[in-house]
């Protein structure tokens, strides 16, 4: 365990506590008046939830960082499986919230299986590709893991789940893209599907007819939301009046107005406007910071894996993050549709919390790697 601990990469740790006690410092503030006057459960309920989720997953991080990357690539097929067949059976005896079937609820605590499944796809890629490295001029093994995911993307939109499907087609795409396989495979692939996506649109557009619901169709009506306050607008709007009260300094933590029940749900998608509120735009502009340079040492640390293993679980992690931080900002601040995605450390959520810490450690195993194998290095030049 010593061993492990010095390998560890410090400045991701502590970026990483830092942001996940900011983020229930928040979920309490934003959450305690919805919890009491929507709810009728007490004001410490979703912060005594959160804080049970990021103990869990602290649990389960220290368990894990004691396996190796190829352990957990053997782990990804049945956990690949497991999570697949829970996709299937979903809109069977799944439980609908926000219209849409994706949660089991097992009465303590809900489930939402196509948050695991985004790093356990990471994990598996990043196994299924190194182990088939030298058959990667074969267009069957290059193509093999996109028609699995394609499927696995299928299931999450037909929940209905646009904003999953988005996530998980970009980190999947990133990854692809990132894998040493053959140049014309890559392009062939790229421009196969790209044309297959303009090919269905226009027979979509043609037939007068759409894949999406009208709930869907009603957020890509984005702009001017304060004019459809009353409507499709209200959040997007009230979040605007959170930041502009919160001005450059804030007013101060548990003073906001926009949690009184403007903002539904303001300690989930939209509490990064009432964390602005609160505590100001600067304080924004620094967790933004921070979001920075963590990515920075995710991406640095896969530059310097000495396996394509390991440096593919860091890209596919970074992307993982730093997608639900720009879907979640942009839809925010009304550049984007709203649709719904966690904001990273900060939002409330159990499986997404869990699924951040886990594929964190992933990230941690791979430096602590890193610096082993560099010492063995180091001990075999001075032999």
């Amino acid at each position: 365990m010593r061993k492990i601990i010095k390998y560890l990469d410090k400045p991701l740790l502590i970026i990483s506590f830092l942001l996940f006690i900011i983020g229930l410092v928040m979920v309490f503030s934003a959450s305690n008046v919805t919890a009491y006057m929507s709810h009728a459960v007490s004001p410490y309920n979703y912060f005594i939830k959160q804080g049970i989720f990021l103990i869990a997953g602290l649990i389960f991080s220290i368990i894990m960082i004691n396996f190796t990357t190829k352990a957990y690539g053997m782990f990804s097929w049945g956990l690949l499986i497991i999570t697949t067949i829970s996709l299937i059976f979903l809109p069977i005896i799944g439980n609908a919230q926000n219209q849409a079937i994706s949660w089991y609820d097992l009465g303590f605590i809900s489930i939402q299986p196509s948050e695991f499944i985004k790093v356990i796809t990471i994990v598996w890629l990043a196994s299924f590709y190194e182990k088939n490295s030298k058959k990667l001029n074969s267009y069957v093994k290059s193509l093999f893991p996109l028609a699995i995911c394609g499927i696995i993307a299928a299931l999450i939109f037909i929940q209905p789940d646009l904003g999953t499907t988005i996530i998980y087609c970009t980190i999947v795409g990133t990854i692809f893209l990132a894998v040493p396989i053959k140049k014309e495979i890559k392009n062939k692939t790229i421009f196969s599907l790209l044309g297959l996506v303009l090919f269905a649109g226009f027979a979509i557009i043609g037939s007068g007819k759409t894949l999406l619901f009208e709930r869907q169709l009603q957020r890509f009506d984005f702009s001017n939301p304060c004019d459809k306050l009353l409507t499709t607008g209200n959040q997007v709007c009230n979040g605007y009046i959170a930041i502009n009260n919160g001005g450059l300094t804030g007013v101060g933590l548990g003073n906001s107005t926009q949690k009184y029940l403007y903002l539904p749900e303001p300690y989930t998608d939209f509490i990064f406007a009432i964390i602005i509120e609160e505590l100001g735009a600067i304080t924004g502009i620094i967790i933004i910071l921070l979001y920075i340079v963590l990515l920075y040492r995710i991406l640095l640390i896969g530059r310097n894996s000495l396996t394509n293993r390991g440096a593919i679980m860091c890209y596919g992690v970074a992307i993982y993050i730093f997608i639900h931080i720009a879907v979640n900002l942009l839809g925010l601040f009304g550049l984007m549709p709203m649709t719904g995605i966690p904001l990273p450390f900060m939002s409330y959520g159990g499986s997404f919390a869990i699924c951040l810490i886990a594929s964190l450690t992933l990230v941690q195993r791979v430096s602590v790697e890193n610096g082993i194998m560099s010492n063995k290095e180091i001990t075999k030049i001075k032999k």
